[in-house]
């Protein structure tokens, strides 16, 4: 599945993880350039404040 940030880079949902040191669970992502990325699947998912709205952080691209 595909996202776009909110700054307008398009990424790619590789996988779901777990951190081991806390359990917390981690979303493993792909940028366009190749490169890994990962984040807590809470931060990945939720919705920030920009210029007064709220927005998804990372959007789904249909």
């Amino acid at each position: 599945m595909r996202f776009r940030h909110y700054k307008g880079g398009e990424y790619e949902l590789v996988c779901e993880a777990t951190m081991e040191a806390d359990l917390t669970p981690l979303i493993v992502y792909r940028a366009a350039n190749g490169s890994i990325w990962c984040r807590p699947r809470a931060v990945f998912f939720e919705e920030i404040e920009v210029d007064g709205k709220r927005v998804p952080r990372f959007a789904p691209i249909e």
